[in-house]
């Protein structure tokens, strides 16, 4: 199955972009959304976009989508994973 979406002419002369690159970046915020929303992988972003799983989560974070979605409670627990580390390393 696929779907297609029409934009107005208007809005691709507004982005300054020829079709394909427009394209692109439409697909990679309507990947960027979805993954946000839990609803896609990053794998499925990946195939979609035809790269791999790093380079999806670069793209992403190039057009300002969170690639980590940790809770509160869990940065908290990464930062003081960080520091004891940090201070194991300068204790040598």
């Amino acid at each position: 199955m696929s779907i297609s979406v029409t934009f107005p002419d208007e809005l691709l002369v507004a982005s300054k972009e020829d079709e394909e690159r427009f394209r692109r970046r439409v697909m990679i915020c309507t990947l960027g959304h979805l993954y946000e929303q839990g609803k896609v992988s990053s794998g499925l972003g990946a195939r979609v976009l035809n790269c791999d799983r790093r380079e999806f989560y670069r793209l992403l974070a190039e057009f300002g989508f969170s690639v980590i979605d940790y809770l509160p409670r869990e940065f908290e627990e990464e930062a003081q994973t960080s520091r004891e580390i940090a201070d194991r390393i300068n204790a040598r």
